[in-house]
């Protein structure tokens, strides 16, 4: 079976998706309820995040536990990109796409399909980030680490595509408020 050019150069600039991280910033009684919850909608254990930088404002020092985060990647990260897009409506605003990745909130866990409301946890909100990878951008985690060439890299408006052809997401611009 013989490909032809055009197909054989094509096949590097396909998009894929690399993972869904899914973030909920707490601390304290709080970050129990943020735990129980990332669990509860992904089924995998949560890993706590520490802050680095000292806030004062805040109440914040280093190495104090500020959130808890669930990465997944695969089937499952495809899955839950679909489920938390439909808690949006499946529409996204355009300063939320990056280039590679994407960025939205959901303000309660209840809007997701499937999800009741847990007396335990209360009313938490999370942070949703989606990123793409294109084939070769492993070479950036290796020990010798090399750059993406520019030519490879994605784009914003890549991005809103792949988001559209296999999410069905509708990009708008950000509304005005009246």
């Amino acid at each position: 079976m013989e490909v032809s050019k055009d197909k054989k150069s094509k096949i590097m600039k396909e998009l894929r998706l690399s993972k869904v991280v899914l973030n909920c910033g707490a601390k304290g009684e709080k970050l129990e309820r943020a735990t129980k919850l990332l669990k509860l909608i992904t089924g995998s254990e949560p890993k706590h995040t520490k802050s680095k930088v000292r806030i004062p404002a805040f109440g914040i020092r280093p190495g104090l536990e500020i959130g808890c985060k669930v990465t997944l990647r695969g089937k499952k990260a495809f899955d839950m990109a679909k489920k938390l897009l439909e808690a949006v409506d499946n529409r996204l605003n355009k300063k939320n796409i990056g280039k590679g990745f994407v960025n939205f909130g959901i303000r309660e866990y209840i809007e997701i399909p499937g999800i009741t409301f847990q007396r335990d946890i209360g009313i938490l909100g999370l942070d949703v980030s989606i990123v793409l990878e294109r084939p070769g951008f492993s070479i950036k985690r290796k020990k010798s680490k090399r750059k993406i060439p520019a030519r490879h890299k994605i784009g914003r408006e890549e991005t809103a595509a792949f988001m559209e052809k296999y999410f069905n997401v509708k990009i708008e611009a950000k509304q005005t408020k009246e």
